[in-house]
């Protein structure tokens, strides 16, 4: 942005700027030095090198609205090295290309929250670490600012999961512990489990088979801490012959066996 030669001053420049001050004359260009302007009519102002008539090398730009990014410039856009503080009290410091956030930096929030870890175009992109306000953190890959790849979610309880995430959500292999004791292994798909996986409870008891949005859901083997065991498959979490008791069918009569064998042909469908 060319200066506005209306309205603007000249510093004496600091020991932190090897060059000199831009000069007085309004139709001269600022070319390789350091000077004070304006910016357009709304209030902003920038205080720092030039090059061309144009923002260029170091310097500080402030807001009308009080906000502020200390750093470096390339023909008029933020690049490279700086500190971009916003009125809400959010502060970024970090690398900038072409006037985005792009590289490694550090993003603190007003609420508490903070993320240390990469950019690319503006986006959380990359590995990097975010930490809730609540105590939650995650530490993984992002993509396009969202959870994407292999990373590490801990919640404020003390539960945790270790695997893939697509899109923000647990999707691919994964692990859940929980603090109660449960654990699972397995798939899961838009944050749900979806998919084989193995889930051991906290009793004692394990579920080895397929599940459908979070559900029990397919072929599967339920093992009792007792030694019981249920193999067979399932239904919306229920087990399909448990399903046809329910409904007052008899184990040996013929409705139970094609209430058994329609649910199955339900959930293989």
């Amino acid at each position: 942005m060319k200066k506005i030669i209306f309205t603007f001053f000249l510093f004496t420049s600091i020991d932190a700027y090897a060059l000199p001050d831009c000069p007085d004359d309004v139709s001269a260009t600022w070319n390789n030095c350091f000077g004070f302007s304006k910016m357009g009519n709304g209030g902003d102002t920038y205080e720092g090198e030039w090059k061309n008539d144009v923002i260029h090398g170091q310097g500080t730009y402030t807001f009308a609205d009080g906000e502020k990014y200390v750093g470096n410039f390339k023909d008029g856009k933020k690049h490279g090295q700086g500190t971009y503080t916003f009125a809400s009290g959010e502060k970024y410091v970090g690398n900038y290309k072409d006037d985005l956030k792009h590289g490694q930096g550090t993003s603190a929030f007003a609420n508490g929250e903070k993320y240390v870890g990469n950019f690319k175009d503006g986006k959380k992109h990359g590995q990097g670490t975010y930490t809730f306000a609540s105590g939650e953190k995650y530490v993984g890959n992002y993509k396009d600012d969202l959870k994407h790849g292999q990373g590490t979610y801990t919640f404020a309880n003390g539960d945790k999961y270790v695997g893939n995430f697509k899109d923000g959500k647990k999707h691919g292999q994964g692990t859940y512990t929980f603090t109660s004791g449960e654990k699972y292994v397995g798939n899961y798909k838009d944050g749900k489990r979806h998919g084989q996986g193995t889930n051991t409870f906290a009793d004692g008891d394990k579920y080895v088979g397929n599940y459908k949005d979070d559900l029990r859901h397919g072929q599967g083997t339920y093992t009792w801490s007792n030694g019981k065991r249920e193999f067979g498959f399932y239904m919306n979490n229920e087990y399909i012959p448990d399903i046809c008791k329910d409904m007052g069918l008899s184990e040996n009569s013929s409705g139970y066996e094609n209430c058994i064998n329609r649910l199955i042909d339900k959930v293989l469908d």
